[in-house]
């Protein structure tokens, strides 16, 4: 019987190494490989050739997304599988724009786990029941609400800084060293902001702060001698 390959993409050694010996346990399912940031992952998904990748969100380097994106992009047939300790919506949205086919939490039973690997194998998918709980109470909740907030309301606080810092021009570790906290926090962030209000790259970003005033648009004319 051939085994479902596994490889574990998590910046915490101590946790690959639990997660290698409880897939060890079961009898259809071996690991193959380990990385830990999102640029080792790609490249070590090119080299073993898995079925299954457990993702973390959060590794240093390269966006956990980011290197779904591109592991899916070179290898279709792989799936993802993202094994985190945030029960973010924001983060689930991302994570199955990106490709992936699962997202559980890092506190659920290990027979969750287990059968999420094997629900996405068959070409399912697999969502943490707390995780669809969500979902649902927030599907309901907007049903019932008479009415629609504009993209820009849905916006956080911090969200709306990292908007107007982006637009201005400054780079995420500018923007993670002006507002104390870390670059991946940052990046969450415009991760989230960009795909709230719809937007792809950078010029469409400044367009729309110009367009909300976020920032004035720059005087270009020269003054008079």
């Amino acid at each position: 019987m051939s085994k479902t390959r596994i490889m574990l993409a998590d910046d915490h050694t101590l946790f690959r190494q639990g997660i290698k010996t409880l897939i060890s346990a079961e009898q259809d399912m071996e690991v193959v490989g380990e990385a830990s940031n999102g640029g080792d992952a790609i490249e070590k998904a090119n080299e073993v050739r898995p079925d299954v990748v457990l993702m973390d969100i959060g590794m240093p380097g390269l966006s956990c997304f980011e290197a779904t994106r591109q592991i899916k992009k070179n290898r279709p047939e792989t799936k993802v599988l993202f094994l985190t300790m945030y029960d973010d919506e924001d983060y689930l949205v991302e994570g199955m724009e990106v490709g992936a086919s699962g997202y559980v939490l890092k506190d659920s039973p290990t027979q969750q786990l287990i059968a999420a690997v094997r629900d996405i194998c068959r070409g399912g998918s697999y969502l943490s029941p707390r995780m669809l709980s969500q979902l649902v109470d927030d599907f309901r909740t907007r049903v019932k609400s008479a009415t629609r907030l504009p993209r820009f309301a849905t916006l956080t606080t911090r969200e709306r800084e990292v908007l107007k810092m982006l637009a201005e021009g400054q780079s995420v570790k500018e923007i993670a060293c002006n507002l104390n906290l870390s670059v991946k926090t940052v990046e969450a962030h415009k991760f989230n902001l960009m795909r709230k209000l719809d937007i792809h790259n950078k010029a469409q970003l400044v367009q729309y702060a110009i367009q909300k005033k976020i920032i004035k648009i720059p005087n270009l004319v020269p003054e008079e001698a």
